[in-house]
């Protein structure tokens, strides 16, 4: 059986002021289609999972709109963190539990905020993907890149398994300048980190333990205690000294030195939707390049354009957004928060939230 972890966490501050900390961006319907990001990810792993076999990890804020949201997943697969320890304490908690039910199950974890167009051909990478974390090696999949991207991560391919497409890393590489981006794709070397993971829980569980040895003790207790009545008592005695690291730096790049990681890549219309500059790239546009983000088909919303190019409009207060004469802007209208920003300026959204916390304003968060 193949397990489905969704780690469903973090606010999306790039894209403030819509995702807030209470309801971030895998919540919202940014797909173009009626489902949010998280629905959009449950669905298209149902083909090599089930509802029983697939598990969220969320946090105490957001467990009842997931539960909400996907109504088919039983209620003890909605794994709860009391408070956020990054990712490598999320996804080590769900290979923990799953590894008391299935010793050497298949595991594979995705984030809930991505958006995957071409469904049938992840797929196909998955299963690849499958059989290289069932020869042993914690595997990562990649996608081709399209461009120079400075956004994201790269993976350093090295040589072939002999496995099908399967290639061993060579190197995790952080989000390069441009001329760096540019020799990476260039080179033909380099796949984007989409941060997709695939792994026998046992082959982790023991990675985890030789690197981070105190966080691999601590969720194994958690674990042990999940189906007991003193889970509570044995998370908040644990979790809050848990190491708090993602699972890129935890365990991923270490076992890449050690030869352990494998990668398969993809071209299945991947991105992580992770500012409005972007979405307004992924959803359909007019004539002159205009979006307007309606995340809400039945709500009285208007928007009114003229002489607009590339404007990225989200009206989210019933009120009219006119915009006249101006091209290549970001327009987001909430009820207690206005942003107006050059679409070049998207990835410096999060500067604002950063603000906003300087200054106390939670409730805006």
């Amino acid at each position: 059986m193949f397990y489905a972890v969704i780690p469903a966490g973090g606010s999306g501050t790039r894209l403030w002021p819509l995702s807030r900390a209470g309801h971030p961006k895998f919540l919202h319907a940014l797909t173009g289609t009626p489902l949010s990001l998280l629905q959009a990810t449950y669905g298209r792993l149902s083909d090599l999972a089930t509802p029983e076999s697939t598990f969220v990890v969320t946090g105490v804020a957001h467990a009842a709109a997931v539960a909400r949201q996907l109504p088919g997943l039983p209620e003890g697969n909605i794994l709860v963190e009391p408070t956020p320890r990054d990712s490598c304490a999320a996804i080590g908690l769900a290979a923990a539990i799953i590894a008391r039910r299935d010793p050497h199950a298949v595991m594979g974890a995705f984030a809930a905020d991505q958006l995957v167009r071409d469904v049938p051909a992840f797929t196909e990478v998955l299963r690849e993907a499958i059989r290289g974390a069932e020869d042993g090696l914690l595997m990562t999949i990649g996608i081709t890149p399209t461009h120079p991207e400075t956004g994201y991560g790269y993976l350093h391919v090295g040589e072939p398994t002999g496995s099908g497409e399967i290639c061993k890393v060579a190197s995790f590489e952080e989000k390069p300048a441009l001329p760096l981006a540019q020799a990476y794709v260039e080179s033909g070397e380099y796949l984007w980190n989409a941060g997709m993971f695939v792994w026998r829980v046992d082959v982790f569980l023991d990675e985890l333990a030789r690197q981070q040895p105190s966080l691999h003790d601590g969720l194994i207790r958690i674990a042990e205690s999940w189906d007991t009545p003193d889970r509570e008592e044995v998370l908040a005695e644990i979790w809050p000294d848990l190491t708090k690291i993602s699972v890129d730096f935890g365990v991923m790049e270490g076992a890449g030195v050690a030869g352990l990681v494998g990668t398969v890549p993809g071209q299945f219309g991947w991105n992580d939707v992770g500012d409005f500059h972007t979405l307004g790239e992924l959803l359909e546009t007019d004539t002159a390049g205009n979006v307007v983000v309606n995340l809400d088909p039945t709500a009285q919303t208007g928007v009114l354009m003229q002489d607009a190019e590339r404007v990225v409009v989200v009206p989210q207060t019933g009120r009219l957004v006119a915009v006249v004469g101006v091209s290549d802007l970001i327009v987001v209208d909430t009820p207690d928060a206005l942003l107006v920003c050059p679409r070049s300026r998207a990835q410096d959204v999060k500067k604002l939230v950063d603000s906003l916390k300087e200054r106390g304003s939670v409730e805006l968060l």
